[in-house]
This record gives C-alpha cells, structure tokens and sequence, in this order.
C-alpha cells in the first residue's frame, strides 16, 4: 500500500511538471511571435507621456522606436550584466527629449575593466536614439537587490533610478540603443532577440517518465498480487 502511495505521488508530480512544461511552451511560443512580429514592423516615435498609462509589457514590449533629445550629465548608472562580451555594466543615461519629457536610455554595454567615464563618454548636443522599447525591471536580479544608496544596481529599474538622480518624472520604460558605433563603447545592439524554445521536449520527457512509472508498477503490482 505504501508502495502504491508514494508511486502514485510521484506520477502525479511528473505530470504536473509536464503540464508546466506544456503550459511554459504555449507563453514561450507566444513571445518568439510577438517579438519576431515587433522586429519586422516600422519605427514608430518613443511613447509620451500621454501614452505612458496604457502601455504594457506583453502589448508593447520590444517595439522598435525612436526618439530625439540631449543627454542630462552626471546622471548615469551602471547596472550588472553578462552579455556575449562577458561580464561588465549596461550604461544608462536619461535623456531629455526635444519635447521635454525624460527617457532612460541603456546605451549599451561596457567591460568591468572599461567601465570608468573616460571609457563610456556621453555624447554632447541633440542625439536621435533609435533602438527596443523595455519595460521597467524593479528589485534587481537573482538574490541581489538594487541597492540604490550604494549607487549598485543588477536591473534596469528605471523609477528608481529616476528617484537616485532626483529626477522627478520620467517614461515608465528605457531604450535598448541599437548599435550605430561599431564596437567602441558602449556596445548597443545586444538585446536578446532569440529565446531557445526546448519546453515541448522537457514536457514529452516528463510526460513518458510518468507514463513509464505507471506501466512499469502496474506490472511489478500484478506479480504481486498473483505471488
């Protein structure tokens, strides 16, 4: 009995992964669509303010736009990364735009080793910004809290990081820059694009485990039954 029980737990557990599985392709295959479908429209403008209430992640994430303004000096942040580079920062700046409002733009990546403001100068005068629109990222990364005090930061929160410059208000989301200067830094274009799809086969797995654990003790139950 108590072989049974602990059987039927563990195919009941097997199962739930599979449906998590089956459950992970569906959100997966559903953002490689919208993702592909955003990178193949036009460029449209950067959100304003007007905009900023009715914006969502899974509607407007990864849109491709633009936007035209200077940058405001002394106010960038690093935040951690690792990249196909390595490891080192993304670069945020905001940005006043030519209408007035602030935009936080992630200008790309520096090397921990380069990552001094020589290494990553800010360009001066009006600059026209093309890149992905991204959501704000709050808290910070995985066990790392952003540490705004310390000036630490391991996501790109850009509420509070408006906060820390004392920057009143700015766009509830930044700009993932392209690249439009080869490979000086900072480093745009690095925005992950392409997300590995594997969960059909984690969910088959899953799926054949449970099912082979019900035969093989439907069967080793049989010939315990008739021994």
């Amino acid at each position: 009995m108590l072989i049974g029980l602990l059987v039927a737990g563990l195919v009941v557990v097997l199962t739930g992964l599979g449906i998590w599985q089956v459950q992970r392709l569906g959100w997966k295959t559903d953002l490689i669509e919208r993702v592909e479908a955003r990178l193949a429209a036009p460029v449209s403008d950067a959100p304003g303010p007007s905009v900023w209430p009715a914006l969502d992640q899974k509607a407007d994430e990864y849109t491709r736009v633009t936007v035209t303004g200077e940058y405001l000096p002394g106010s960038d942040a690093l935040a951690m990364a690792v990249t196909e580079h390595g490891g080192g920062y993304w670069v945020m700046s905001p940005l006043r735009t030519a209408d007035g409002w602030i935009l936080w733009i992630n200008r790309g990546f520096v090397p921990q080793d380069r990552s001094a403001p020589a290494d990553r100068p800010l360009p001066d005068g009006e600059q026209r910004i093309a890149g992905l629109l991204r959501m704000n990222q709050p808290g910070g990364g995985f066990l790392r809290s952003n540490d705004p005090a310390g000036n630490r930061w391991y996501s790109r929160d850009v509420v509070a990081l408006s906060t820390s410059r004392g920057i009143d208000e700015a766009a509830p989301y930044f700009i993932d820059a392209a690249r439009e200067n080869g490979d000086a830094l900072p480093i745009g274009g690095l925005t992950v694009v392409t997300f590995r799809n594997a969960h059909l086969g984690y969910a088959i797995t899953w799926f054949a485990l449970a099912a082979g654990l019900t035969v093989a003790s439907f069967i080793f139950l049989r010939r315990e039954w008739r021994g």
